[in-house]
């Protein structure tokens, strides 16, 4: 739930928080950041505040600080005890005291303390940040300044000391008393095709003869009434490279910061190839909490989060290869299995789990998903079928570090692919079970397709296992590469992959170059991708490259303050304490101690409402207020839900659907025919197990024309009406959903083959026959020679 800015005084007057201003500057595909919140005690007492924000769980955040009456405080980063005792400290002698913190229990929600506020005083806080930004299917590079903070729902026998646990009063929802500024500039040395956004931005002003830069804000009077995001379209996204970072000279020799360091970007050039003989083990875990009811996004006739799972699910469910097993489960407050155990695709099986999906609610009230998990990873494998697992949920998850580390137990005998639905998504749960799994993450916000991620996702689990995967480099003498990231085992085809490392020794005179070289085997292949780069290191005062580099070697080794092995916990802190990012074991502190007196008389501590919004919420578990760090806390946010200016990230996206392999939306506007949503799940739902159609009266509807008009149509009396009936559909899909092939390709494939098999010698006078019936404009090629 999102919390709303400003303090309230006990006469519930507010003292607002005055702005928010962000600087984005985007590199490639690196993104800095820095947010300033500016807040002012306008009550005639001093006060303790605490707020917390969410933030995307790749940021790495290496800088706090605060700016108290023109006064500038710089945090240090401290282990987080030492740090919490200092801070309790200085509060009691009366000094102004600043920490910030991740959540005990989730790297993507951060909090902030801000002790002895005086009268009067203005306070700026200051915290910087870098990440990666993940590359969509269509090449869009994707950041997100996260404003949502939904409830999360606190697992059954885990701790309760996360910030998110704390009570507050809800209110209706009013204009918010602060503004939000945010001015971002965007540079690539291969150019800009164009900038997307899901709200109002000021005209987009591009430099450089080749639109190597841009620069862009959002439109006065935006409410930060939602996650902002952005889509960057460069003209060659795709291209290997690894670019050489010059280290800090203060440092010491032995640590990370001291020496230069590299981040290597590959695009793995894998083959598609055939499919492994063993199909798998295909587990659905569907979440059906209370808040599965919301909509996926606030905009008018957006489908309810459960109902777009519900259809992606009937999606996979066709698109699974004849001789797999599966099963699905439903989760909120407790879990049920459709089977006993997993049982294998075929028609009844099918048969069963679609009547079930069609029963589905959201009604199972909290979010339970670690006895679910515990449950599945009990069941005995199905021997010669690797496990593959798909998550769906709104990750509405308080202890994500329990769920991570549980699946990260068995991440041996599984792959997981997590999909986040709607805003608010805990970024922490989602990214963080298909990293420990070595699976995928995705998210959908707006009015995008799940479907077409969904299948991505399945598309990948179905590919042969790639092999013997490393890293070799070849540098001059006297220079050496040591690895940072965590030793990469799966690669997929389509993906990105980037790497860190420290280079070591004497580095050669500037025209000096290296190569690295990626490696692989695939079905008994040795493939392999190479890249030359320079060996002149770059200056970034910020160290952006060395402090992604720490927090990538951060997300695999640390599990939590409480879950962390010693021997991790060991390296955590050396790695966190030596770059300055922030982890579980670490807080920043900043203490005024040069105020003329002491602050004398207790705190006045201020509690936050959260807003009330538009669509019923979520049932939630009643929790008490955790005692964390000094239990004087009250809320402040980032955010607060409007419906006014913004539109459809996806509605955006339709300005050039050219560009997108898969880009046919449903029920708004486009540029040419749509196919209906109903007409598409229908004519899916009607496809058996084995990939073919039956000739009846629910295919003529989905067709669009009478049942004895395709029997009368059908050029051989003797040949098998299904296979008829399966020509027919497959040309269906071709002429009036060709844009959305992306999520239909696996279930084609399925269908051709079966015809192959089955409609024998009069396979080609059935598809002649079915394309001058259809009037169809699709190459009769598709069903092969």
């Amino acid at each position: 739930m999102v919390h709303p800015g400003g303090l309230l005084t006990p006469r519930e007057k507010p003292v607002p928080l005055k702005s928010i201003s962000v600087t984005l500057s985007i590199c490639e595909f690196v993104a800095g950041v820095s947010a300033t919140l500016n807040y002012k005690n306008e009550e005639e007492v001093p006060l303790e505040a605490f707020f917390i924000f969410p933030m995307d769980e790749d940021s790495a955040v290496y800088s706090f600080e605060a700016m108290v009456d023109g006064k500038k405080i710089k945090a240090e980063l401290q282990d987080k005890m030492t740090a919490h005792t200092n801070y309790e400290n200085a509060i009691i002698r009366g000094h102004q005291a600043f920490l910030l913190e991740e959540d005990m229990c989730s790297r993507d929600v951060f909090c902030c303390n801000v002790g002895n506020l005086l009268p009067g005083s203005q306070a700026e806080l200051t915290l910087k940040y870098v990440q990666e930004l993940p590359l969509e299917a269509d090449g869009a590079l994707r950041y997100v300044l996260p404003a949502i903070l939904n409830p999360r729902y606190q697992l059954s026998g885990c701790s309760e000391d996360s910030c998110l646990n704390m009570k507050t009063p809800v209110v209706s929802l009013e204009d918010l008393p602060y503004t939000i500024s945010m001015v971002a500039t965007i540079s690539s040395q291969h150019g800009i095709d164009r900038i997307q956004s899901n709200c109002s931005l000021s005209p987009i002003e591009y430099l450089g003869d080749n639109k190597t830069s841009a620069q862009v804000s959002l439109a006065d009077g935006h409410k930060f009434d939602r996650d902002v995001e952005f889509l960057i379209y460069y003209r060659a996204v795709h291209t290997p490279s690894v670019v050489v970072e010059m280290g800090e000279s203060t440092t010491k020799s032995d640590g990370v910061l001291g020496d230069p360091a590299a981040m290597v970007t590959f695009y793995p050039n894998i083959p598609e190839a055939q499919p492994s003989i063993a199909c798998g083990e295909f587990i659905f875990l569907m979440d059906c909490s209370g808040s599965m009811q919301s909509p996926i996004s606030k905009q008018s006739k957006s489908q309810l989060r459960i109902d777009v799972a519900k259809e992606t699910l009937i999606l996979l469910l066709k698109s699974l290869p004849l001789g797999c097993y599966f099963n699905i489960y439903e989760f909120g407050s407790t879990y049920e299995a459709f089977f006993p155990n997993s049982v294998k695709y075929a028609q009844s099986t099918v048969e069963e789990a679609l009547r079930r999906v069609k029963l589905m609610r959201a009604n199972l009230r909290g979010t339970e998903i670690l006895t679910a998990l515990q449950h599945i990873y009990k069941q005995p494998s199905v021997p010669g079928h690797p496990l593959q697992v798909f998550v769906f949920t709104d990750g509405e998850v308080t202890d994500t570090f329990t769920v991570v580390r549980e699946v990260k137990s068995h991440r041996l005998r599984h792959r997981c692919f997590s999909f986040g639905i709607g805003e608010g998504v805990s970024t922490s749960l989602v990214k963080g079970i298909a990293r420990a799994s070595r699976g995928t993450s995705e998210f959908i916000t707006g009015k995008e397709r799940m479907q077409a991620k969904a299948l991505r996702a399945l598309k990948r689990s179905l590919q042969p296992v790639v092999d013997d995967v490393s890293l070799s480099w070849d540098l001059p003498d006297g220079l050496s590469a040591k690895m940072l990231s965590p030793e990469q085992t799966v690669l997929f085809r389509g993906q990105r992959l980037i790497l860190y490392a420290q280079l070591t020794g004497t580095m050669p005179p500037a025209e000096a170059t290296g190569e690295v070289c990626l490696k692989y085997t695939l079905q008994g292949e040795s493939l392999e991708n190479k890249v030359t780069f320079s060996l002149q290191p770059k200056l970034d005062a910020n160290l952006t490259i060395h402090r992604l580099a720490a927090k990538s070697f951060l997300q695999t080794k640390d599990m939590g303050l409480r879950e962390t092995a010693a021997g991790d916990k060991k390296d955590v802190l050396k790695v966190s304490m030596e770059c300055g990012v922030i982890s579980s074991h670490t807080a920043f502190i900043a203490v005024n101690k040069d105020l003329n007196k002491p602050i004398q008389g207790p705190l006045a501590p201020r509690d936050v409402p959260r807003p009330m919004l538009m669509y019923a919420a979520p049932v939630m578990q009643s929790l008490s207020p955790p005692r964390c760090g000094t239990g004087r806390r009250t809320h402040l946010g980032l955010g607060h839900r409007k419906e006014k200016k913004c539109t459809s990230l996806s509605e955006a996206r339709l300005e050039k659907p050219k560009s997108r392999a898969c880009a046919k939306k449903t029920n708004v506007e486009t540029h040419g025919p749509v196919v209906e949503d109903n007409r598409l799940v229908e004519l899916i739902s009607l496809q058996k197990a084995d990939g073919s159609w039956d000739l009846n009266e629910g295919l003529a509807l989905v067709l669009g024309m009478k049942l004895e008009d395709i029997q009368a149509a059908l050029p051989d009396k003797d040949a098998n009406s299904s296979s008829w009936a399966t020509v027919l559909a497959v040309l269906w899909l071709h002429d009036n959903a060709k844009d959305m092939a992306c999520e239909w390709e696996l279930l084609e494939r399925k269908a051709v083959a079966w015809i192959h098999i089955h409609a024998g010698s009069v396979r080609h006078e059935l598809v002649k026959a079915a394309v001058a019936f259809m009037k169809s404009s699709a190459d009769p090629a598709i069903f092969g020679p």
